[in-house]
Formats: C-alpha cells, structure tokens, sequence
C-alpha cells in the first residue's frame, strides 16, 4: 500500500494549486494522508475526486465549512498499521511523550502545522511524520511532502520529497 503525506497546503494563499509532481502522487498513492491546514474547501473537493482513498484532518486555517466535513483528529487501520493524524502536536520540545500520552496503541502519527519535515520514533514505538508543506516552505529549503508504503503489516520506506523551487 503505498502512501503520500501531504499538510499545510494553505491553497489558494500561498499557491494557486498544488505542484504536478504532487498530483503524479495522488494518482500513484492508495492512501492521500492530508494533515490540515487546506483552507479553502476546493482542495478536498479535488482530492476526494482524485485519490483513490483520503484521509483529512482540519487544521488551525481552516473555517467553519472545512471543519464541518473533517475531524480533529483521524484514524485509520491501514493493513494493520494503526495510523492516526492530526494538524498539531504542540512545540517540539516533549513533542514524543506528549504523542505516546495521546496516541497510545497507535503505529504512526502523521501532523502538520509547523511546515517543518520530522521522522522520528517515540521511546513506545510512535513513529512521527511530519511531511512539510508542498506549497509553503516557510524557514526551510525546499516544499516537500513525504511517500511511504505498508508491507506486511509495517511501515516501511518513508522518503520525503523535496520540490524544486518555484520561479
């Protein structure tokens, strides 16, 4: 099962639409994981009708009508990984305790909002991934976005992506 990691799309603020190499994506992936931060309701409209299986949070940006049709926080057996997502995890400081306190018996966690990549492990096992903003680099070099797949009940092969600069 193959996964893309996307969060903090802020469309149509800070980009009119999401790069191409992230739509080839969307086509490739059985699972579209979006972390929050979308905006404006057409970019779940698109994805909905693209992917072949999306999962969504709400994220700080995002109003009333997005929040009406996503939750706070996701979660989802994906071939017996137990995957969650939410938009904020709160400073990086105890970000791994806080996340095991919250998310116990969950395998992966994906979250947003700071714009800025993560892969680590908590001391329980959590793997936290945060795949950066496709659209907003913010203080990081590039946009990125994160791939993964699920084999034999594990997470495995999480790359993150990163996009050319745009001109």
């Amino acid at each position: 099962m193959r996964l893309l990691l996307i969060a903090d799309t802020h469309l149509p603020l800070r980009a009119k639409a999401l790069p191409d190499q992230v739509w080839r994506e969307v086509e490739a992936a059985d699972v579209v994981v979006h972390a929050g931060d979308w905006v404006e309701v057409t970019l779940l409209d698109e994805l909905e009708a693209r992917s072949k299986r999306l999962i969504g949070v709400y994220g700080n940006n995002d109003g009333a009508d997005l929040r009406a049709r996503l939750p706070e926080i996701a979660r989802a057996d994906l071939d017996g990984v137990c995957l969650a997502v939410i938009h904020e995890t709160g400073g990086k400081q105890g970000r791994e305790r806080r996340c095991d306190e919250q998310f116990p018996g969950t395998d992966v966690l994906v979250f947003g909002h700071s714009h800025i990549p993560w892969d680590t492990v908590t001391p329980n096992g959590l793997r936290l991934l945060n795949p950066g903003s496709p659209t907003d680099r913010r203080r990081q070099p590039f946009c990125t976005y994160q791939t993964a797949e699920i084999r034999d009940g594990e997470l495995r092969d999480v790359v993150l992506h990163e996009l050319p600069l745009r001109r």
